[in-house]
């Protein structure tokens, strides 16, 4: 079971996610062919300290980067690199930001230059599933909700969701316990309390939804090649309704 947050703690989630979102909304402009994945770690562990905050990805189970930057048919946790990133792309970036012990995590896909029909279906797709999941957040649901309307919007789409990696609860840790599955059935799993702070983050591939993992011990790829999607926002469970902390202007 996730933690149950006061107003208090979840205000200090919010000024952590004011800098991560700041980071999603600097890289649009940032981003672009020829840089080297490496070139973007830098950029946003550089912004992420330049506003007194620390990145918490730096040594979270040995992971030695500030960012995952994941291309194409890499689905998550790949590592910066020497590789250049080139007109067509498909870019994942997710961090998490730490500001005085509080945390805050937002994943972003970037098209580079250029992409293809099939990569922009795949990127709104996502996206909307990202979307139609955090409509589901509301106290007195269940988690089941949130995995059921993104595993419908995705497979209405000829697309899959992957089952290995999943939203969590996040506060002063980066996992504190609470699993948020993308795919499930309506009225099952946690009920979701006012007071909880989770994410959301449907990785959502144009083929099947089978992964392998590089030699890395971190990199998720496609089984089958194909492209892969993500967006992630943290949020908070309010009275009113969900909160999205790491919302963009």
């Amino acid at each position: 079971m996730t933690s149950i947050l006061s107003n208090s703690q979840i205000d200090k989630i919010r000024k952590a996610g004011r800098i991560v979102s700041a980071c999603h909304v600097s890289l649009r402009d940032f981003i672009r062919p020829g840089l080297r994945t490496s070139d973007i770690d830098k950029f946003v562990g550089d912004f992420i300290v330049s506003h007194g905050a620390v990145p918490a990805q730096i040594g979270y189970m040995g992971y030695p980067y500030a960012t995952c930057t994941s291309l194409n048919d890499e689905i998550c946790h790949a590592f910066p690199d020497e590789t250049v990133i080139r007109d067509g792309d498909v870019l994942k970036v997710d961090f998490v930001v730490n500001l005085d012990g509080w945390l805050a995590d937002s994943a972003w896909c970037y098209a580079v230059g250029g992409i293809s029909k099939e990569a922009a279906l795949l990127m709104k797709t996502t996206r909307e599933c990202l979307y139609l999941g955090i409509r589901q957040a509301i106290a007195g649901n269940r988690i089941g909700d949130i995995g059921n309307a993104i595993q419908n919007h995705a497979e209405s789409k000829g697309m899959s969701v992957v089952r290995e990696y999943t939203g969590h609860g996040i506060n002063t840790i980066m996992h504190d316990g609470l699993v948020v599955p993308h795919y499930g059935r309506p009225g099952k799993g946690t009920r979701i309390r006012e007071g909880m702070v989770f994410t959301i983050e449907p990785m959502i591939n144009a083929g099947a939804p089978g992964c392998t993992i590089d030699n890395d011990g971190w990199t998720a790829r496609t089984a089958d090649g194909s492209l892969s999607a993500q967006y992630e926002h943290t949020i908070a469970i309010l009275p009113n309704g969900p909160e999205i902390i790491t919302e963009q202007d």
